[in-house]
C-alpha cells in the first residue's frame, strides 16, 4: 500500500471574499481554478505547510486557521485537504507566482462563476458549508485543529 501525500488548500477570506487562484500549469490543468495551496512536505505540519505555500505561490504572510472537515481525493497518492487561512496585517497584496496566472477574490454571489478544478468544487462546497456566510471576513484563524464533529 502507498503512502498517501496530503496537499493542503487555503480557504484565504478577506472582506468576505473567497481567493481562486488559476492554473497556468501543468498543460491539463491550464486555465481552471483552484483554492491555493501544495503539498505537506515530509516532517511538516499541515498548518505549516499552508503558510509556507501561501507565500511561495502568492508572496504573502498568512495565518492558517482551522482545517475544513474532509479530505477529497486527487490524482493518487494525493488528497486534498482544506484550511481556512487570512493574511496577516502588514501583508502584501496577493499576487500570480509559479503556476498560477491570475487570481480573483469572489464574493458569496461569484464563487461559481469560474471554472474550478473538478476535485475543488466538491472541497470549496464543504468550505462554504463550514464557513456560513462569508460576509463578515473572519475566518476565525485564531482556533486550531477540527471543528469537532468533522
Amino acid at each position: 500500500m502507498s503512502e498517501r501525500i496530503v496537499v493542503v488548500g487555503a480557504a484565504l477570506i478577506d472582506d468576505g471574499r473567497l481567493l481562486a487562484a488559476r492554473r497556468s500549469a501543468p498543460v491539463e490543468l491550464a486555465g481552471r481554478w483552484e483554492l491555493p495551496g501544495g503539498k505537506v512536505e515530509p516532517g511538516e505540519a499541515a498548518d505549516a505547510a499552508l503558510v509556507r505555500e501561501l507565500r511561495e505561490e502568492l508572496g504573502v504572510d498568512a495565518e492558517a486557521g482551522g482545517r475544513v472537515p474532509g479530505e477529497w481525493p486527487l490524482k493518487s497518492p494525493y488528497v486534498l485537504q482544506v484550511w481556512t487561512a487570512r493574511l496577516r496585517p502588514g501583508s502584501a497584496a496577493p499576487e500570480p507566482l509559479e503556476d498560477h496566472d491570475a487570481l480573483r477574490w469572489l464574493g458569496p454571489d461569484e464563487i461559481w462563476d469560474v471554472d474550478w478544478l473538478d476535485q475543488d468544487v466538491p472541497a470549496v462546497r464543504r468550505t462554504l458549508a463550514h464557513l456560513g456566510p462569508l460576509g463578515g471576513g473572519r475566518t476565525r484563524a485564531g482556533e486550531a485543529g477540527e471543528v469537532p464533529g468533522g
